[in-house]
This record gives C-alpha cells, structure tokens and sequence, in this order.
C-alpha cells in the first residue's frame, strides 16, 4: 500500500487561447509511491473555476475531510484535534454503481437519448428508465413503490427523486421506441461483446396479473398457464438468447396464444435483424412440419426436440432404429438416425443421459406406488356403470397412461405400457435440417436450451416480473421491456464474473455512500472497497468509485 502523506486544496492554472489564466480548484491526496519513493497526486475531487469559489472555506473542510477519512495530515491545524461530524444519511451505492457503468458501457444510455433527440420531456427519462431497470435488478417492487426506493433506499447516479408519473410516462416512450430500441441494443451489446449468434435459443412463458378481469381486447386473457395459475388472467412472453445465455430479444403476446402460432412472427422479426447463418434452437412445443418450414426460411436452419409418444411414423422409426451410443460425456450419449430417403429425409440425434435415467425410474416408481393405493380404492365392477372415481382415474392427466380396462370395466395398471415408458427413460429425441452440423453440436445446442430457462428463472425470481398490475397494453409490454434490459444487464455481470447475480448483488451493495456534516460543511463519500468488490469490478473492466463523491464548503456566517 502506497504511504499516505497528506491532502490538501490545490490550484491548477490553464492558459486561455487569448491569453488569459483560469485556476481551477480540486481536492488532491499526495501519497508516496512505495516503488519509485516518489511523490504523486491524486484528485479527489473537482470543485471548479478559482473565481467562483471561496478557498479559505475549502481549506477548512479540507482538514474536516481528512480527519474523519482518517489519512495522516501534514498541514494547518494539530492532529490531536478533534472534529465534530454528523452522519446525516447511509445507503446502498455499489449495486446501482455497476449497472450503471455496464449500462454506460452498452452505449444503453446514448441509444435512448439518440431517440429522445426530438421529444420534449421536463424529466430525465433516460434516467429515469435506468432507475426502474435497476430496480428490477437490485430491489424489485411496483412503480408506487420505486419513489421511496429512489428517494431514501438507494444511491442512484445522476437522480435523486422519482415522481410515479414520470416513471409512466417513460414506460410509454419505451413502448413507442421498442422495436427500434431492440435492434439497436443487441447490434451495440453483440458488437461490444463479440456475442456468437450462429445458435439463437427461443423458448416461451406466462406471467400471470393479480387480478381476476380479464379482457378480450387487451393482453390480459386467460391460457395455459406455466405458473400453475390457471385461474388468472396473464401474458405469454418469448426470449431469444444466445448459447452464453445474453438476451437479444423478447415478445409479449395475449396469454391465450399458443406457441404453436408464435413462430412465424419471431422468425420474421429476426430475420428483419439480417443476423446472417442462424440456427434456432426450440422445445418440443414448437415442433410442427409448418413451423419448422417456417424456422428454415431464408436460409435458416433448426434443432428441435420432438415428443417422443407423439406416435408420428418417422419419431416411431427413430427410436426403433438399433444401433450403439457413443459417448460425449458422462452424462451424455448420443446416436445418429437418418430416416427416409430424398425430400422426405428427416435427421434425428437420440440422446441418453444415464444419470437422468435413473431419476425418470425412481420418478415412474414412486407414481406407480401412488396409482396401486388409488386403484385399491376402487369398487370393483362387475359390469355395472363407472363410478366417478372411476372417472376421474382414468381421466388424470398423468395416471392414465399406465391404465387399462379388464372385460368388466375395472382399472388395471397396463404392463405394457409401463415397459415402454421405461424404455425411453433418460433419453430425448432431436430433429436438426442441418446436415453440416456434428452430432455433438446437435445434442449440446440443444441442452443449451436450458439457458432460456435459466433465463426465466430470473425473470420469475430475481427480477419479480409477476404478478403484473399493469391495465394496458403499452404499459404491460414496457414493463416486460424493462424486465428484458435488467436481464441483459444481469446475466452479461454473470457471464463475465463467473458468480451468480445473487453473490454479486450481495457484495456490491454492502458499498454505501456516506452523507457527513462538520461545521466547515458537508461531505459525501463512499465506504472502502472490499477485495471481492474490486475482483467483481476488474472482471467487469469498471473503475472503483471515487472515494469522495461531492463536497459542499460552509461559508462563514451561516
């Protein structure tokens, strides 16, 4: 550690091109080098121009500052001195402090105000955006909400209050610039980080509102709900991302839409983008021949899971194909399967994870054992009607696979049934129209679907982007915009760390910034940086904070 030999008010003069002088006024620190035992400067802070300013106050809290930083002083008054200090406020600055720089660093910041070029708002709205992305990020709550979080719970750069109305009517201009807004963010964000988006990975959710209305000329309808919340009203958004996980692009449909119908439009969209060789990555429920002709156009290619009971011929004849796994890794083997001949060619890699294996047969025990206990239940028939449950047996969504009915009209568990349910145990069939790809390509493309879950999972989780309360449309689609950016923001601060958003949340917030008062004025400084602190900003490429963020000097007589 350099020794620390003192701080002090310092005078810079430059000369003007007519040939006048202009002082400038700063706060330096001068510490000795500990390799050359040289001294050096350093600036603390910037007050501004000579003229305009009164130094003898500064030399007074000058000396106030560097008491309580607790620095060695060399000059003006004894160090046995005490001084009077009030801490006035104390709050949280790091994590609001790194997003902001990656914020900056994207160029986020110049992409909105590039498009507020021509609009005329009394408000900051690039900040103000800002502020309700940050807030997704480090403390997820309503826009009511976010005027105390910006007033008293956090330090935010560049704002200090928040009106709900502004925070309104920024979501609007989100929503007039957002296809725009999209497009110039992933071309700055793909450029700036070298993204790889030869793989693009699309998967769809639902978020559902706290509310029971819902209506059919707006977003809000009811649909299959992947919340488990059926009786809710909800939206269905879509995410593209890449194989590093890095949102590029999302949607935001009526929550009846089925994924089925969504493809066509997200293929559209990008290839509006003009992205080049893309091969989609999709789930099982995207898979029909219309959308995979679809996925194809324009060059473009696919990897697709297929179901595996769907009992299509060419799925059917792919998994009775024999032939030997070659092993990957230790929870992957893969085979090849080719069937048909000309057009009507279809290239399959059937996949099987022995781990994941063991886990489907446990799973299918354990659901067994459960479906005995309700057949035992059960009033043998002898002919006669069903009862309801009966009914409601052979009706559940997961039992009734394994059931059979005897010559009575009795329930039994099917044989088998069970037999080839555990013949496809650990596996998983993908479809590619990419014959350039390797077969290993094929499997781990399609296990990085997982990203887009991932992905999800944040969304749901860490950003709290339900429920919703949002009534309309403009507004339910910046706020899943807005959750789209805190997301970008999140996982390229987890790519390039290598730590969860939760660990780095964790630490940089524990930075504070520290609001002081001495009689010789007001002082705002932050709290040291950590040694984890400092590792999660180098792998960011982002500059430590300075250590005093504003001075503000008493004039004597007040």
């Amino acid at each position: 550690m350099p020794y620390h030999v003192g701080m002090y008010i310092r005078v810079i003069r430059r000369k003007n091109k007519n040939g006048s002088v202009t002082g400038y006024v700063q706060l330096a620190h001068n510490f000795r080098d500990p390799n050359t035992g040289q001294p050096k400067a350093k600036v603390l802070y910037t007050f501004g121009r000579e003229d305009e300013i009164d130094l003898e106050a500064l030399r007074r809290l000058a000396q106030s500052i560097h008491r309580f930083v607790g620095d060695e002083f060399t000059a003006g008054r004894g160090q046995s001195e005490r001084i009077q200090t009030t801490l006035l406020d104390s709050r949280p600055m790091g994590g609001a402090y790194l997003l902001d720089e990656l914020w900056r660093q994207l160029g986020l910041d110049e992409v909105l105000r590039e498009r507020l070029a021509d609009r005329k708002f009394k408000a900051a709205v690039e900040r103000v955006i800002f502020a309700m992305v940050a807030n997704r990020a480090l403390a997820p709550s309503s826009k009511l909400a976010m005027e105390e979080w910006v007033d008293r719970e956090v330090a935010l750069p560049g704002m200090t209050e928040l009106d709900v109305w502004q925070a309104y009517r920024a979501m609007d201009f989100l929503h007039d610039v957002a296809e725009d807004l999209q497009y110039e963010v992933f071309r700055r964000v793909s450029d700036l980080l070298n993204l790889d988006v030869d793989l693009l990975f699309f998967d769809t959710t639902s978020t559902y509102f706290e509310t029971e209305d819902e209506s059919d000329d707006s977003l809000r309808r009811k649909g299959y709900s992947k919340d488990h919340r059926p009786d809710l009203p909800q939206v269905v958004i879509g995410l593209a991302v890449t194989r590093d996980g890095i949102p590029v692009r999302c949607w935001t449909w009526p929550g009846n839409t089925a994924d089925m119908s969504v493809v066509e439009e997200v293929k559209q969209d990008l290839i509006g983008w003009r992205l080049g060789r893309v091969i989609t990555v999709v789930d099982r429920g995207f898979v029909s021949e219309s959308n995979l002709r679809i996925l194809q156009r324009a060059g473009g290619h696919c990897i697709a899971g297929e179901k595996m009971t769907s009992g299509k011929p060419a799925v059917e004849a792919a998994l009775a194909r024999p032939g030997r796994f070659r092993e990957l890794r230790p929870n992957l083997k893969v085979k090849e399967v080719v069937v048909g001949d000309g057009e009507a060619r279809v290239r399959y890699v059937l996949a099987f994870n022995p781990e994941e294996a063991k886990r489907d047969e446990a799973r299918r025990e354990a659901m067994l054992r459960e479906l005995r206990m309700e057949l035992e239940r059960l009033k043998e028939l002898q002919g006669e009607a069903h009862t309801k449950a009966h009914c409601r047996l052979a009706s559940h969504p997961t039992f009734k696979r394994y059931l059979k009915q005897d010559r009575w009209g009795n329930l039994r568990i099917d044989p088998e049934a069970v037999r080839q349910a555990a013949h496809l145990d650990g596996k998983y069939l993908i479809r590619t129209s990419d014959d350039t790809l390797s077969t290993e390509d094929v499997a781990l493309g399609y296990k990085q679907l997982l990203m887009v879950e991932s992905a999800f999972r944040t969304l749901k989780t860490t950003l709290d982007i339900r429920p919703m309360y949002h009534r309309k449309d403009e507004r339910i689609r910046s706020h899943v915009l807005l959750c789209w950016l805190a997301l970008l923001l999140v996982r390229i601060a987890e790519v390039q760390t290598g730590r969860t958003w939760s660990d780095i949340r964790s630490h940089m917030q524990a930075m504070h910034q520290v609001t002081k008062s001495t009689p010789d004025g007001m002082v705002v400084q932050r709290t040291e940086t950590t040694e984890v602190q400092r590792e999660i900003l180098r792998a960011l490429r982002i500059k430590e904070p300075p250590r005093i963020l504003k001075v503000e000097p008493r004039t004597r007589g007040l």
